[in-house]
């Protein structure tokens, strides 16, 4: 672990070891720890091994003679022992406890064995340690000491440390950051270190690197900021401390330059997917997050996103160097869903076929319950930052209990989406559909098979609103969305009708380990009669992500084959707590409900509900969720156990 570094100038002598520092073990004539030589009070600290940063170049009280001979006598053979750290209470910080153990010789060995000889050492090596962390946090005039005690049946290594009192500066002063003209009070202000604290290396380190950060935000790309110096005063135990800054120039946005080597995008289209324009005020956290926009669009291996001086004294252009990642993806998958049966699927992308991020997907799936072949055109970041436009050309068959559908579609959206490396609060959407479906289910009044042919055409849209704050596994905040689609329909004569849905969820932490989460789901058709909607158009409930413990679309109004045949209108709910038992594992009781309705308005009559435990692996990339479920009310024919595995939460 790196210890934060100053450079600071020192006067005065050391402080003698006061009584109470003495060992707890009898005086010992053991040489001192610096091999039996006279100390210069003047003498710089010397370096301590693995730590590998220098300390303040002030006179440093050795720690007494370790262990004493008689004691080491004692000890001569190998023995466990135990250590403690005596008259820190109330002066050391949680990090200087979390630094000296994470480099304690003393505590890295607990519990193995030790001679007398490696125990002295040890004891020399930590008093070293602890002083150099007192100093560090502005203890001066510490002194550490060790002894040991043998009155139980393992030795036990004492550091004794007298802290003495801490340095505070007198003075700060931050020499140049007038330059910044109105913008100084505010780079001022990022230096969080004045006048009465304490004379702490962290606490300066942290304040130096927030400054530069601030000086970037603040328009200043050219900022330097130098090293701090401290010069310390022991009689009065305080502390100056001078940092040299240097703004420069204020400057705004200038023009964006890219490698032309560097066969991936041009400088056009990195403008597009910057959240910056020409004109605007710098930001440093504006370049970094361009820097990472590109390597998330999977085409870019490196990139090199570096300010330079513009054309004009207060601008700044944009140099970015790129090198490509491979563009080519082979994708497969194996799986089994309940009511959905088994399935395979595998897919080629060439993710810049058609530059910029003009991705091609060939996909196809091979299964009990679907067969599909599907061409899509997908262009990211299209005119605009994680704005994706799609085209898409699909023929399927789908059996499934409902209806059996030979489709032929063509379809087209452009929309705005959520990232987990950028989550949105709002996101939107706009496509267009044409549909040619071909597709067989029973006449729910005499149960008799039929055969149709639906052309269709859609406007799909929708608008959605996140509060929460995790995409994948969100603890607190809401979320809503709508979504809407009118449609005509060729099926004898051409008709209309609209299908809306509304979503909404909820989440609400408990304690630091458990969340309450909950969400409702509205829909309905209007301006047609259920009958005379394509079967694949209606709406359906159950399975996974819908009422947990049924099978795949399988609630609401059955067929006299007691097959389902949809709805014109839904309403589901579910809510679960979501608690961790331990490590990454948690568990997640659930109870949902829902119903599909024939009316063009849910009546929330007849719910069907759900019940189970999930287990959750909260992964680095996201929750992977395997949730096990029962129908509470089952209709005939209703399995007694579904189970389900995704990634993320249910809702």
């Amino acid at each position: 672990m790196m210890i934060a570094q100053l450079t600071i100038v020192g006067c005065a002598a050391a402080a003698q070891v006061p009584a109470a520092a003495q060992p707890l073990s009898p005086a010992s004539s053991a040489p001192p720890a610096t091999g039996g030589m006279e100390i210069d009070p003047d003498s710089p600290l010397a370096p301590l091994p693995d730590i590998g940063v220098d300390w303040p170049e002030l006179p440093v009280q050795p720690a007494a003679s370790s262990v004493p001979a008689a004691t080491q006598r004692s000890v001569a053979a190998s023995t466990r022992y135990d250590w403690r750290i005596d008259g820190i209470d109330g002066v050391a910080s949680p990090l200087l406890r979390d630094r000296f153990r994470e480099l304690s010789v003393l505590a890295g060995n607990a519990g193995k064995e030790a001679n007398a000889a490696q125990l002295d050492r040890r004891a020399r090596q930590d008093a070293e340690l602890l002083l150099t962390l007192l100093k560090g946090e502005g203890y001066y005039d510490a002194v550490v000491t060790t002894g040991v005690e043998t009155a139980d049946r393992r030795p036990m290594i004492v550091l004794i440390a007298a802290p003495g009192a801490q340095y505070r500066f007198s003075g700060v002063t931050l020499a140049g950051v007038e330059q910044a003209g109105a913008k100084a009070d505010a780079l001022d202000k990022a230096f969080a270190v004045g006048a009465g604290d304490a004379v702490n290396a962290d606490a300066v380190a942290e304040a130096t690197a927030n400054l530069r950060v601030r000086a970037g935000e603040e328009g200043f790309p050219f900022a330097t900021v130098g090293e701090p110096d401290v010069v310390v005063d022991r009689a009065a135990r305080t502390a100056t401390l001078r940092l040299d800054v240097a703004p420069g120039t204020a400057r705004r946005f200038g023009t964006i330059t890219a490698n032309a080597d560097n066969r991936v995008f041009d400088a056009a289209h990195v403008q597009e997917i910057a959240r910056f324009r020409p004109g605007q005020p710098y930001e440093a956290s504006q370049v970094d997050d361009l820097r990472r926009a590109l390597i998330q669009t999977g085409l870019v291996a490196t990139a090199d996103v570096t300010p330079v001086p513009g054309a004009t004294p207060d601008t700044v252009d944009i140099a970015v160097r790129l090198s490509p990642a491979p563009p080519r993806t082979v994708a497969g998958e194996l799986g089994y869903g309940t009511g959905e049966g088994a399935r395979a699927e595998v897919s080629w992308t060439h993710r810049n076929l058609f530059p910029p991020e003009g991705a091609l997907t060939l996909r196809g799936v091979l299964g009990t319950g679907e067969q599909l072949g599907q061409i899509t055109y997908r262009r990211n970041n299209f005119r605009g930052r994680d704005r994706v436009l799609t085209g898409q050309f699909a023929i399927a068959h789908l059996l499934r209990d409902a209806y059996e559908a030979n489709t032929l579609s063509l379809s087209a959206t452009l929309e705005q989406q959520t990232t987990i490396f950028f989550q949105k609060a709002w996101t939107w959407s706009l496509g267009g559909e044409l549909v040619a479906t071909d597709e067989r289910d029973v006449d729910a009044s005499t149960g008799q098979p039929r055969r149709r042919t639906f052309l269709i055409g859609a406007l799909p849209t929708s608008l959605g609103y996140d509060g929460s704050d995790d995409l994948l596994n969100p603890t607190r905040g809401f979320r809503l969305s709508g979504r809407a689609s009118p449609e005509l329909s060729l099926q004898g004569s051409v008709f209309g009708y609209t299908r809306v849905q509304l979503d909404a969820s909820a989440y609400q932490p408990l304690t630091s380990r458990a969340i309450v989460a909950g969400r409702i789901r509205l829909g309905t058709i209007l301006g047609a009669p259920r009958d005379q909607i394509a079967p694949s158009r209606r709406f359906y409930a159950g399975g996974g992500a819908s009422v947990r413990g049924y099978g795949f679309q399988s609630i609401g109004p059955r067929d006299p084959n007691n097959d389902p045949i949809g709805g014109r209108s839904l309403a589901e709910f579910a809510i679960e707590a979501r608690v961790k038992a331990f490590g990454n594992f948690g568990v997640v009781p659930f109870l949902d409900g829902g119903n599909i309705y024939t009316g063009g308005a849910p009546d929330f009559s007849g719910f069907r509900y759900g019940a189970g435990l999930g287990v959750r692996y909260y992964s680095s990339f996201g929750p992977i969720r395997v949730d096990v479920g029962t129908p509470l009310n089952p209709q005939p024919g209703d399995s007694r156990i579904a189970v389900y595995v995704s990634l993320g939460q249910a809702f």
